[in-house]
């Protein structure tokens, strides 16, 4: 748990559901554990169900935080997001799969890139 990517990476989530939340989404689930993997966040913005993955870097140098989310991952979140609403009985919701990027340098102010309706699985 002292993994220094571990704490990047969860004060980065933090920080994007504050961010969406100020934009107005709801938070409806944190961290949400499927046996397909796990959703960073699930937002509700009316009636429109977000999966929101997270993605956070130390340096803009790397490569862009979104770039990691490619079609593997993609897939893996919408069977993710599929075991949600049915889990939840939501099948019939509207939902998108939005991507929060975080470029938080060491010692430094982060910044936020919200990529809304970024992929549309292609299962």
């Amino acid at each position: 748990m002292n993994d220094p990517r571990h704490q990047l990476g969860r004060q980065a989530e933090e920080l994007a559901e504050k961010f969406l939340r100020r934009a107005g989404l709801k938070t409806v689930a944190r961290r949400f554990s499927t046996p397909l993997g796990e959703i960073d966040l699930v937002m509700r913005q009316g009636d429109t169900i977000v999966f929101v993955e997270v993605k956070a870097r130390r340096s803009a140098d790397l490569a862009d935080p979104q770039e990691a989310v490619r079609s593997a991952k993609q897939r893996r979140l919408f069977r993710s997001a599929r075991f949600f609403l049915r889990q939840r009985g939501w099948e019939d919701r509207a939902c998108r799969f939005d991507v929060v990027a975080v470029v938080w340098p060491e010692n430094g102010t982060p910044s936020i890139e919200y990529l809304p309706d970024a992929f549309v699985p292609d299962d």
